[in-house]
Formats: structure tokens, C-alpha cells, sequence
């Protein structure tokens, strides 16, 4: 028993001296990894500071030899349009001032602001350097009017007229200091659109109507059918679903429908034909049943003089400026 012990005891020593071995190098791995792991990050560190310096010095060489750069200044603004919206008024819409940069220009940013403006349509920008910035616009033109009621500074409401284009944006009368030319003192007036929501009448916004979109297609079709100076609507209610009723400058009473308004401006114009032969009249008429087409004629009277006609009170000119 006595020898084991003593072979036990002796062995202890060697045991913690590997213990200890043990332990150095795992602290000298942890101490090398933390070294490493410090270098790193540093390098990582210094690569981050070096790229932001970098960026940060190309960004003031750009700042003061292109953008800052007086000798990229607008000196020009070259406007053309299609329309009667003065040259000056699209400066305006476009937010764009002589002095300014022509390269920091937000090109993106210019036609957006120009193509909120109700008038407008599109518009194209593009930089001519050194010094001009050249404005492309096609205007909206009107087709239709709608009477709406309008709020004033001082209280209470006011009727107030708006115009639909062809897509069914609603547009707001050109202001006089709008306009390049005074508009023309004309008796010509575009068709009335009534018996829709008018909460949908909101400037710059499209319409979503179906029987608004039909009577946009009616009034665009007439120019192009056998009724085209013949045809006069004045006023089309789409009140009614599915329908639309529309009265024409001597009180006729003719019924569409929102669909395909070519073949029936053309049994329009058979029935009126015919009528006109024995002379009648069309005091009412049906075009919306595809079959027998009721309708309701009446004894001819003298041709009324000067009647207006439904064009456009804005003219479409070709205008560069």
C-alpha cells in the first residue's frame, strides 16, 4: 500500500507542469488572436477612413469644378409649345431660374413640375451646354366644359367653369397673364358635360367614369363622322347608366350609347337625311337600341343663323419661343 501511494505522489508534479503548459499556450493562442483581430480591425478602419476621404474630396472637386461652377450657369431657357400657354408661364411652372446650375439640374425633377401643371400634357427637358436648358411641351386641349361651383376668398361658393381633355383631365381656365395671346372673343363653345359626380372634378386629376369616357369618345368621334359640322351638342347628360342623353342647339333630344359612337353618328346622320327629304326634323331620337330606332319628327322650321359650333376655344397653334 505503501509503495502505490509513493508512486502516486510522485507522479502530481508532472501533471500540473502539463497543466500549466496547457494553459500558456492557450493564452498565448487567445493573446495572437486578439492581435490579429485588432489588426484587422484596424486596417478595416483605416480602408473605411481612406474611402470616406476619398469620396469626400471627389465630392468637393465636383462641387467646385462642375457643379458650383459659374461657367455652367443657365443663361438661356428655350421654351416651345403647341399650344397658347405663354413662354414665360412654363419658366414658372418649370421652377428654373437663370444662374442656376445646368448640370446640378434634377432634369426628372423639372418635368414632373411641369407636367402637374393642368395645361400640360408632356414635356421633355434636356441640357444644351454650356448654358441653355430647352423645355418641350404639348398641351392638353379641351373638348368639354363642366359647371362646377368654386369657393371664395371671402366665404360662400360661385360658379366657375373647368375643361375635360379627351383623356378626361380636368383643366382650369388659363389666367390672361397665362396665356400668349388674349383668347379670341368667339360665339364657338365646347359641349357641357352635367349629372356627373362633381366630387371627381378635381384640376390635374383624370376622371374615372366610364359614361364620362363614353361622352369624351362621342364628342371626339363627331369631327370625324358624317355629322361633323352638322352635329351640334350642347349639352350630354350622363346621369343615367348605360345611357347618354344629349341635346343638340335646336333642342333636339338624342340617346347614345357610351359604345361605339361612329355607327351610330352615322344612322344619325341617315335618319336626318331622310327626315330633311320630307321635310322634318329630329325632335327626339333613340340611337342606343341597335334595332328599330325610335324617334319622334316634327315639321322643319327656318334655319336658325349663326349657330355656334362645338370647337375648341383654345386653339391649337404651333408656337416657338
Amino acid at each position: 500500500m505503501s509503495w502505490f501511494a509513493r508512486k502516486s505522489r510522485n507522479r502530481r508534479p508532472g501533471r500540473e507542469q502539463h497543466v500549466l503548459d496547457v494553459k500558456l499556450r492557450s493564452d498565448q493562442v487567445r493573446a495572437t488572436r486578439l492581435r490579429l483581430g485588432a489588426v484587422g480591425l484596424g486596417m478595416t478602419i483605416a480602408t473605411l477612413a481612406g474611402f470616406f476621404l476619398i469620396w469626400r474630396a471627389g465630392a468637393w472637386t465636383l462641387d467646385r469644378l462642375i457643379y458650383e461652377n459659374p461657367a455652367f450657369a443657365v443663361e438661356r431657357i428655350d421654351v416651345k409649345t403647341d399650344g397658347v400657354v405663354s413662354a414665360e408661364q412654363v419658366r414658372r411652372w418649370s421652377g428654373v431660374k437663370p444662374g442656376q446650375n445646368l448640370l446640378a439640374l434634377d432634369l426628372a425633377r423639372v418635368k414632373r413640375d411641369l407636367e402637374m401643371a393642368p395645361a400640360i400634357r408632356a414635356a421633355a427637358v434636356e441640357r444644351v451646354m454650356p448654358h441653355t436648358l430647352k423645355l418641350r411641351v404639348s398641351e392638353r386641349v379641351p373638348v368639354a366644359q363642366i359647371s362646377v361651383l368654386r369657393l371664395k376668398q371671402g366665404g360662400g361658393a360661385e360658379p366657375a367653369t373647368v375643361y375635360l381633355d379627351r383623356d378626361g383631365f380636368v383643366m382650369t381656365p388659363l389666367a390672361p397673364g397665362q396665356r400668349a395671346l388674349a383668347a379670341a372673343r368667339t360665339n364657338d363653345v365646347l359641349p357641357a358635360i352635367c349629372g356627373l359626380n362633381l366630387a371627381e372634378v378635381m384640376p390635374g386629376r383624370k376622371i374615372d367614369s366610364a359614361q364620362v369616357r363614353g361622352a369624351l369618345l362621342l364628342i371626339c368621334a363627331v369631327p370625324h363622322s358624317p355629322m361633323a359640322g352638322v352635329a351640334d351638342l350642347r349639352v350630354i347628360d350622363v346621369s343615367s347608366p348605360d345611357l347618354l342623353q344629349a341635346t343638340t342647339g335646336d333642342q333636339g333630344k338624342i340617346v347614345f350609347s357610351p359604345n361605339n359612337p361612329d355607327q351610330q353618328l352615322r344612322r344619325w346622320r341617315d335618319i336626318r337625311d331622310r327626315a330633311q327629304q320630307q321635310g322634318l326634323a329630329i325632335a327626339s331620337l333613340d340611337l342606343s337600341v341597335p334595332g328599330n330606332i325610335p324617334a319622334v319628327l316634327v315639321a322643319a322650321g327656318p334655319a336658325p343663323l349663326n349657330v355656334p359650333k362645338n370647337i375648341n376655344p383654345q386653339p391649337i397653334r404651333k408656337k416657338n419661343v
